[in-house]
This record gives structure tokens, sequence and C-alpha cells, in this order.
């Protein structure tokens, strides 16, 4: 592939657009295919395996065959992450860190890998979602075609942003959302070249899956009335519930692995998926419909018992089920189980105020739509994706205001109490981890006080040029202890944690010495 600046056709017409353009249309229709059967394939198992669930009462014996069939598929799935630990979890962490420079990736391996553990997961019944293996499949697609067309490392990038779009879009049948999403929360960049490939995949990947399911919206919700502008009120209520809710789930996710360790300390991190797979049997017996991602939950929020206690009840069912799903480090998202507890959350908002007398019954599913856009606001930090999402996913125009300020709401909430977005903490704790890995074994935590005037003060971490096997874990601030990440100011005063290896922390300790002293 030729570089951009040489990219023409005839005289001074510059063709880098349009070819960007096409051959992103060639990742989403690529995409959109190998998507639109991973999703055609766990939708079918789950049915199948809801059928047999419901079959358990009068055929005891199956419980024994479960039991079997879910240990076999636990212990192929941690085969396979042992072999390839990048196909972990959602995948988007993963994505991220590859457009940072941070991952390398073989993307053949990753694409089998994670299109068949997906399916063995999530199609058995966990509360796990398609939509992040359904990025990380479109990324590996996107940098597959730039490998073929010897592409540059600029070029490799954009196209794994189109394919990662180009997931999502198949996924959802939300192209809009697709591009937007990965703008703002995986690529971080608005550029012409980057959103044009990007929403060329897209659209390419939405024609697939609209082949393949049609064309009514993934949540075709169906409300009575538009939400009238005197009971906005509600919305910034319930935007702060999200918010909290939202604050409280970041929390528990990012200390799962930590509860597997402690609880299973003898059981190998790429094994942990055979706790959820068992517990996944009784709930399957007594309430397979509620198995899955959440997709049909939520079509079917509506006749949902109007019993409050019940509606919460199924909302901390599937909020500890996600947590021990995705926590074990199975091959999954969190993408569409937000979602769902967003419509929980909603319907027993809802349902509350409408039984107090202080909102209208009518209303309640409209509740349901916002509260999905406003969890996800902020849990994830992207209120423009949340917003567009609902909007495709419901397939109407109508809530674009109250989806606005619920969003925003939620947003504030969070970024109030300190949360960050989900998926830049997934990918710093991904990175933590491979950096621990690097280190020899024999790791020395040194703690280091920063000077007034130094070169380190009023500083992001980011911008600093740390030594070699280092590795930042802490920054004491007064009585409090701050998790640093990029964006995170150092100040005077503050006292650095970090974790070296012990035969270089005499070398270290030099270098952070002149780096502190410089500026004095």
């Amino acid at each position: 592939m030729k570089p951009l600046n040489e990219r023409k056709i005839r005289g001074n017409f510059d063709a880098t657009r349009l070819l960007f353009v096409m051959e992103g249309l060639l990742v989403g229709l690529l995409a959109g295919g190998a998507v639109s059967l991973f999703r055609l394939f766990i939708e079918s198992s789950l049915h199948f395996w809801q059928y047999l669930y419901r079959m358990v009462p009068t055929h005891l014996w199956l419980i024994a065959v479960f039991i079997l069939i879910n240990g076999i598929l636990a212990l192929i799935i941690g085969i396979f992450v042992r072999s390839e630990p990048n196909i972990m979890g959602s995948g988007i962490p993963q994505v991220e860190g590859q457009l940072a420079g941070d991952i390398k990736m073989n993307w053949w391996q990753i694409l089998w890998r994670k299109w068949i553990t997906g399916v063995l997961g999530i199609g058995s019944g966990l509360f796990l979602g398609r939509e992040g293996p359904s990025i990380q499949l479109g990324a590996a697609i996107g940098q597959g075609v730039s490998e073929r067309i010897n592409s540059n490392e600029s070029s490799r990038r954009i196209f794994i942003a189109c394919g990662s779009a180009a997931g999502l879009s198949a996924a959802f049948n939300a192209p809009i959302a697709g591009t937007l999403f990965v703008l703002e929360e995986v690529y971080h960049n608005f550029s012409p070249l980057v959103w044009m490939t990007s929403l060329a995949g897209a659209i390419g990947a939405d024609f697939i899956s609209s082949n393949f399911f049609g064309l009514v919206p993934v949540l075709q919700l169906h409300y009575q009335a538009s939400f009238p502008l005197y009971l906005y009120g509600h919305l910034i209520l319930l935007g702060m519930v999200l918010g909290v809710l939202g604050f409280v789930y970041q929390k528990v996710l990012l200390f799962m692995p930590r509860a597997y360790a402690a609880v299973a300390p003898k059981l190998p991190r790429h094994f942990h998926g055979i706790i959820p797979m068992l517990l996944v049997i009784p709930i399957g017996i007594f309430l397979p419909q509620t198995l899955g991602g959440g997709n049909q939950l939520i079509l079917d929020v509506n006749n949902l018992p109007s019993v409050v206690w019940i509606l919460f009840s199924l909302f901390a069912l599937r909020f500890i089920f996600s947590m021990l799903s995705y926590g074990s480090g199975l091959p999954g998202g969190i993408f569409l189980p937000i979602l769902t507890l967003g419509a929980l959350i909603g319907v027993v908002y809802g349902t509350l105020m409408a039984q107090l007398g202080l909102m209208p019954k009518i209303y309640i599913m409209n509740c349901v739509i916002f509260a999905m856009a406003g969890y996800f606001a902020g849990i994830g930090k992207a209120p423009f994706t949340a917003i567009i999402l609902i909007t495709e996913m419901v397939g109407n125009l109508g809530h674009l205001m109250p989806l606005a300020v619920t969003s925003i709401v939620a947003y504030i909430i969070v970024d109030v109490l300190g949360g960050r977005p989900i998926y830049e903490s997934l990918l710093a704790r991904l990175n933590l981890g491979k950096k621990l890995n690097q280190l020899s074994g024999k790791n020395d935590r040194l703690e280091f006080p920063v000077f007034a005037g130094s070169q380190l003060e009023k500083k992001l971490i980011r911008d600093i040029h740390w030594p070699n096997n280092v590795l930042l874990i802490g920054i004491r601030r007064g009585e409090r202890e701050v998790i640093p990440h990029g964006d995170t100011l150092i100040r005077s005063g503050d006292t650095l944690i970090l974790l070296t290896d012990r035969n270089e922390r005499s070398k270290v300790k030099r270098t952070l010495h002149e780096m502190n002293t410089l500026g004095m």
C-alpha cells in the first residue's frame, strides 16, 4: 500500500480518502459476515440451552449432564485462553491497547479463538454480551486486511479502528453508534480519515447484518407517549441514581479478579470460568428466561411483574452474576449486560414513582429507555455513544433530549465520585499485569518524594520519561493514596510508590533523584 502522500490518481486529485473508504467498506463487509455468524450461533445456542433447562423438571438426570458439559466447556475455553490470553474478557481494552501501541497481537489467532470461545461461553447462558467480542473480531479482521495490503503503521491503526466500528455495528445494527464509539472511546481521534473509514466499515457491516437479521431495531421498545417537560426533574434524579450505581459497578468489576484469586487461589486464572459455568446451572433451571446478555429480557421488560422488590431482586441477580461472569475472565462483553442493568434500574424507578403517585404509569417504559443510556454513559463515560446507540437500537428519534439529560447527569455523578472510563481502567489493569510479568520476580518497592520545583512537579504521568523496569503503582497524597493513570498530575509533596527490579533499585533511585532535582 502506498504512503498517504503518494496515493494520487491523475493530476492533482488525491485518492487517499476514496481508497481508504473503499478498503474500509471491504473490512466492514468481512467483519459483518464474521460477526453476524457469531451473533447467529450465540442466539441459536442460547435458545437450545433454554429449551434444555425447561426440560429439567421432568428429566432431573439432565442436571448431571449440565454439570458435565459446562465443566468440559470451561476447560476448553480455559485451554484456549491459556494459549492466547488476549482473548480474555470483552476485547475492547485489548483493542485500545493495540491502537495505543501497548499491545501486539496475531490477528488470526485472536479471530478464530475469540469466535469459538465467545460462542461456547455466551451461548451457554452466561451473563455476557456479544458486542465486546464483536469489536475485537472486527478489529482483528481490520488488522488482517491491513497486513494483506501491506499498509504502514498509521494505516494499520485506522483499519483496526474501522474493524472495531464494523464489529459493533454488526452486533447491534447501529452503524452511527459503532463509528462514534470507536472515535469517542477506543481511538480517541476525530480526524476525517479515521471517521470516514470507520463509517464506511460500519455501513458495510450493517448491510450484512441486516440481511441476516432484518431491518427491525434490535431493541424495538414500544412506549405510549413522549416524556413531558414538567417531569424532567425525574430525569435528574434518575441520572443521579444511575451515576451512583454506575460508580459501584466500576468498583466491583475492577475488584473481581482479586476476589477470584482470594476465593480460588490454587485455580489458574484461565480456568476461573469453571465457577460461573457451574453457577449458571441453577439460574437456568429456575429462571431460564434471564440467561444470556439480556437482549430478550429488555424486550420483555414491559411484561415483568409490577412489584418493586421482585424487580429489584432481578436487578441484583443480573448485577451479581454479571460480575461473576465477566470477572472470571471468560471471553465476553459487558456492553449489553450494562444496558440490561440500566433497563432494570429504569423499570424499578418508574414503577416506584408510579406507585407513589409521582409519575403516570405510562412513562415507565420511557424511564427504561433513558436509564439504559444513562447507565452506559456513566460507566463507559461515553455519553454521545450512549445517546446515539439507544436511539438507533430503539429506532426512535423522539428521545434525544431526555436521553441527553439523563446521560450527562449520570456522567457528572460518576466523574465527581472519581470514576474513570471502564474500558480505560480495564486496559490500565491489563497493562499493569503485563508490566509485572516483565519484571524479574525479585521486585522491590521504592517510595520517592516529589520536591517543589523539580522536573516531576506539575507534569502528567504520561509526559514523564520513566526509567526502564519501573512501574508506578500509587501516589500518596496527604492522608490518601491516589491510583495513578496517564492523566494524573504530579504535585510537590506527593510520594511516588514504585515497583522495580531489586537489582535495578540503586540505578532507578539515582535516575529519579536527577529528575527530582533538575529543576531546582
